[in-house]
């Protein structure tokens, strides 16, 4: 009987890993050598790297570039300390990347978008593809090039055929959600004008608000992100003609001056900015904050009055986007982080749903212009479809 137990439990084992497998697609890198001439570089000085999935069919020349995110770094010493990873240098990268949610080429993986050109831009700058400063310290060898390195890509993509775009969208998670929306016009400006564009923004919605000490923790962080990578001149001059550069580093002073259209997916409670800027570590050093930050569900009455109050900050800065159809939005009550990525959260039959819509089809009928979609969820715990994250104790929570 215990041979025949174990015989089931490898037939299950090897059916998930081939569930799993016909989900995703892995996909070969690409190096942008020439790119190294204009000075287009990751920190390290290495050339910039995406990852290419052909369309193919009726998708031939429709194209999806997704910016990889990964955070930011703030100064010499941080910007060292990714020098030397895949985030600061594209000889740490895997040379093969698995490809699924919005990048899957199946469609009933990724109805909408599967057999687009789909390709995943790799992120080693630091600056959310907005630095750029000439002088280089021998000493370090850091180069702050993010600015250079989006247009030497754009460029290398123009070439591969984008410049026969029908449709194209630029989207990204995290630090590149933020890019998408920083750079969305930018996007528009460099595609021939008969190109149906839009942009998509997954967690990058980074909101300026106060930590649980009281401190502007992350209107200081960017500031010296903005500082450290040169990156005033290369913000939207609709914002920085405005107010401090730094403070164009925050979508809500950004996204009501995009002309493009854009869609926001985000969790009202993301996980990153609950850790990250509402509860650093610097703000919690008695580590209070530490098991809510690992799982929701272990959070205290008070913790969840404070997310509470964060979620009602969220929506506040969420005002600027506007009504206007155009823009799309998918604002869910989960504790997640980049949803569009994972098979799980953009679409499965127990993916997350507003309005029994998922992610997927909400952003599909919003760039079809088959039917818009701006919806924004009830407080937490009231979606019973989402898919919370737990971290573990040893995952690194800044």
């Amino acid at each position: 009987m215990g041979s025949e137990k174990f015989g089931l439990w490898l037939f299950f084992v090897a059916s998930v890993q081939f569930f799993l497998k016909a989900q995703c697609i892995n996909v070969g890198i690409t190096y942008v050598q020439d790119a190294v001439i204009k000075g287009a570089v990751c920190l390290d000085g290495s050339p910039p790297a995406y990852h290419f999935s052909d369309g193919f069919g009726s998708g031939i020349n429709n194209w999806l570039i997704q910016l990889e995110g990964g955070g930011w770094c703030n100064n010499v010493t941080t910007c060292l300390q990714r020098r030397d990873t895949r985030l600061g240098s594209s000889k740490k990268m895997v040379t093969q990347l698995a490809f699924s949610g919005i990048l899957s080429n199946k469609p009933q993986f990724n109805p909408d978008f599967y057999n687009w050109n789909r390709i995943k831009v790799r992120y080693c700058d630091g600056s959310s593809f907005t630095g750029d400063v000439e002088a280089v310290d021998s000493a370090t060898n850091l180069h702050f090039r993010g600015a250079r390195v989006f247009r030497a890509i754009i460029d290398n993509l123009l070439a591969k055929g984008m410049k026969n775009a029908k449709n194209a969208i630029l989207s990204g998670c995290s630090a590149g959600g933020l890019s998408s929306i920083l750079h969305c016009d930018n996007f528009k400006s460099l595609l021939p004008p008969t190109t149906k564009v839009k942009c998509l923004s997954d967690a990058g919605y980074f909101i300026n608000a106060k930590d649980v000490s009281g401190a502007q923790h992350i209107e200081g962080f960017y500031s010296d992100v903005v500082t450290t990578h040169g990156s005033a001149k290369n913000l939207p001059i609709s914002c920085t003609s405005k107010m401090k550069p730094e403070m164009c580093f925050f979508p809500q002073n950004v996204v009501q001056l995009i002309q493009t259209p854009i869609f926001l997916v985000n969790a009202a409670y993301d996980s990153w900015q609950i850790k990250n800027i509402l509860a650093p570590g610097v703000a919690d050093p008695h580590g209070t904050w530490h098991e809510c930050k690992l799982d929701i569900k272990n959070c205290s009455p008070i913790q969840l009055r404070t997310m509470q109050d964060f979620r009602v900050q969220f929506l506040s800065a969420l005002n600027g986007v506007g009504s206007s159809l155009s823009r799309g939005l998918f604002i869910d009550s989960c504790y997640a982080h980049c949803q569009t990525e994972m098979q799980e959260t953009w679409l499965r039959t127990d993916s997350p749903v507003l309005s029994k819509t998922t992610i997927a089809k909400a952003v599909g009928d919003w760039f079809f212009d088959r039917a818009p979609f701006q919806k924004i969820d009830c407080p937490y715990p009231c979606n019973p479809t989402c898919h919370n994250r737990i971290f573990e104790a040893k995952d690194h929570l800044e």
